[in-house]
């Protein structure tokens, strides 16, 4: 069994910055990439952020120079600090993971069940 749990959400004004962290934990053998996932109000998901490896990186568009996703592998977690905040970046942020368990020899998705990040204007 593996769990994904997320912590660090909140509400912030404008301009400002926090820092998500998702730690996965039970049976796990490797973890591939890890990625940030969030939903807006009304809005489907959509990805945020990608870490592959140690440091191969990817980002959204609307992110990209305000958002720095990391990894700790000794921690199986995963960061975001997000910083100059606005309120378009309201959502529920999620965080997945490829996991290989033990006894399924393959990586498989797994999520977290989210946490809110509020911004107000």
């Amino acid at each position: 069994q593996v769990h994904l749990v997320e912590s660090g959400g909140g509400l912030v004004q404008a301009g400002g910055s926090l820092r998500l962290s998702c730690a996965a934990s039970g049976s796990i053998i490797s973890i591939d990439s890890m990625n940030w996932y969030r939903q807006p109000p009304g809005k489907q998901r959509e990805l945020v952020a990608t870490i592959a490896g140690a440091s191969s990186t990817n980002y959204a568009d609307s992110v990209k120079g305000r958002f720095i996703i990391s990894r700790d592998n000794a921690k199986n977690t995963v960061y975001l600090q997000m910083n100059s905040l606005k309120p378009d970046d309201t959502a529920v942020y999620y965080c997945s993971a490829r996991i290989m368990v033990p006894g399924i020899f393959v990586f498989q998705d797994y999520w977290g069940q989210g946490t809110q990040v509020t911004v107000s204007s």
